[in-house]
């Protein structure tokens, strides 16, 4: 029987029950919401669990919602079960003031470098990581540029200005 996300839905609940919510398929890939202490539980099941056999880590970000007080920051996992060609994502939330996430590096080899550019640039610490230490940005930077409390841009730049392009 091929795997669906019915069936992945449903062998998740029966484990974890009530713990894992936000249940939604948007574009038709299942997502759920995990608390931030359970990430590695949830992974190490669909890793393990030989009906899913997740065990492939496809991505890893973060994200950062100002307007979510205590829980302003994000990770998502994208999970690649790759015998039956299905995907799946899991997110956690953080606060700001205390980001600790375990991390996947012992499940998922390649959650090394994804873990580091995440803290690299949204400040996530990533508990039990080898080596979490700056991978783009330089080591001296004492902030994380892709959180929105920074401006994406200058805005005394004049080098984007229409004028500049002949638009104006």
């Amino acid at each position: 029987m091929a795997l669906t996300n019915e069936i992945i839905q449903q062998r998740l609940t029966d484990k974890f029950g009530e713990q894992l919510t936000e249940w939604e398929q948007p574009y038709g890939l299942l997502t759920f919401r995990a608390p931030a202490e359970m990430n590695l539980k949830v992974m190490q099941f669909l890793f393990d669990d030989e009906q899913l056999r997740f065990r492939f880590l496809t991505d890893l970000t973060g994200v950062h919602f100002p307007e979510r007080k205590g829980e302003e920051l994000s990770v998502v996992y994208h999970l690649h079960n790759l015998f039956e060609n299905i995907r799946l994502r899991i997110k956690i939330y953080v606060p700001v003031e205390k980001p600790d996430v375990y991390t996947a590096t012992k499940l998922f080899s390649g959650a090394n470098w994804m873990e580091r550019e995440t803290y690299d640039f949204f400040g996530i610490n990533f508990v039990g990581h080898p080596n979490l230490i700056r991978i783009l940005n330089v080591d001296e930077m004492d902030y994380f540029p892709m959180r929105k409390e920074y401006e994406m841009e200058d805005p005394t730049r004049r080098d984007k200005d229409d004028e500049m392009f002949g638009r104006g």
